[in-house]
């Protein structure tokens, strides 16, 4: 939630006094030497990276050596196996602090006192106005691994009692068959049950399908597929190629950038050219030796993102970032008693959002 501090209320009952000459002053936040006012910083961009991963988990048949023989079923897995991959991965970008950012707003007497909402973390947000603190929304959720069917619901009496697992497959075969054919039978109507409507025909169907299923899983095992969410944050330190973001794993899914049992997954961040470069002007650098001190807000840069591996580009974006652009500063005579200026910023990259008078 936002957290605001008010300037009238913090200092001096003077301040209630209406006098025009005095501003706003907004100084270089010094720990242990500035004694009053209102801290915040600017911030730097980072990013939260998302990745949906699909997990697919393969159990071998119990029957499996028999697969060929009785079902002339052929490559059915033997053993256990697991494997990982990327299903989709989402970019959302936010706000942290930038300790070299760090400034105090404080009130000379007889000032217009402004009204200064921050973040939790001390991120300017707003002078003179209400700005509501937003947070990253809920990672998604994966998907819940499915149950698989129980063989043993489907057999019979015989095949409980088999002594082996050769009779075991032998009679599990045989029944296989016999539901294949009365599941032909049905669908060509020569079955002595046949029933004359059509839902009912569907049931009967279905019904003979999962049974011949879950005998067929003893011989050609099963698999067991879901998704899992993982996510990251990175804050971007400068403009990268190709940086390595984390690593992949066929068989162990996002592992550290550090771990090289997974392919890397890299990530560029390139200036998009948008904002053009911040000129050096005599003139105006003597106006603004002369200004009093104001409010700090960040211009920011308009970068490119991509996020990739050697075989394909998982994610394109763009995003502005408050550390890759530069920093201005707001006149204090803005914040006169005259103007009441009232001023919200961008909570992820600290640039002006919204001014008015």
């Amino acid at each position: 939630m936002k957290r605001i501090a008010s300037l009238l209320l913090a200092f001096h009952t003077s301040l209630f006094a209406l006098h025009t000459s005095a501003q706003t002053d907004v100084t270089d936040f010094v720990p242990g030497s500035t004694l009053e006012g209102v801290n915040y910083f600017l911030p730097q961009t980072a990013l939260r990276i998302t990745v949906v991963a699909e997990k697919t988990e393969v159990v071998p048949g119990e029957l499996n050596k028999y697969a060929f023989r009785y079902l002339r079923m052929k490559d059915v897995p033997t053993a256990p196996s697991t494997t990982w991959k990327i299903k989709e991965m989402y970019l959302e970008s936010y706000g942290v602090p930038d300790k070299a950012k760090a400034y105090n707003v404080k009130v000379k007497s007889k000032t217009s006192a402004p009204l200064v909402s921050l973040t939790r973390d001390g991120i300017l947000l707003a002078i003179n106005a209400e700005a509501e603190e937003t947070a990253l929304p809920a990672l998604p959720k994966g998907t819940e691994v499915p149950t698989p069917l129980n063989p043993k619901q489907y057999m019979n009496q015989e095949m409980l009692a088999a002594g082996s697992a050769v009779k075991l497959a032998e009679l599990c075969a045989q029944e296989i068959y016999d539901i294949r054919d009365s599941r032909n039978a049905l669908v060509r109507g020569e079955a002595d049950n046949t029933p004359k409507d059509g839902e009912q025909l569907k049931l009967m169907l279905n019904q003979l399908d999962t049974q011949a299923q879950a005998l067929e899983q003893l011989f050609c095992g099963y698999s067991l597929t879901h998704t899992e969410v993982f996510s990251l944050n990175y804050i971007p330190t400068r403009e990268t190629e190709k940086e390595v973001l984390f690593r992949f794993s066929q068989f162990d899914g996002v592992v550290d950038k550090d771990d090289l049992s997974g392919q890397p997954v890299y990530i560029s961040i390139q200036n998009t050219g948008s904002l053009p470069p911040k000129q050096s002007d005599p003139e105006t650098d003597k106006k603004k030796a002369k200004m009093e001190r104001g409010v700090y807000y960040n211009v920011p840069a308009r970068e490119a993102i991509r996020i990739f591996d050697i075989n394909r580009s998982y994610l394109t974006a763009e995003c502005s970032m408050g550390q890759f652009g530069y920093t201005e500063i707001l006149s204090n005579l803005l914040f006169d008693k005259k103007l009441n200026t009232r001023v919200s910023f961008y909570q992820e990259n600290g640039g002006v959002k919204k001014l008015e008078q």
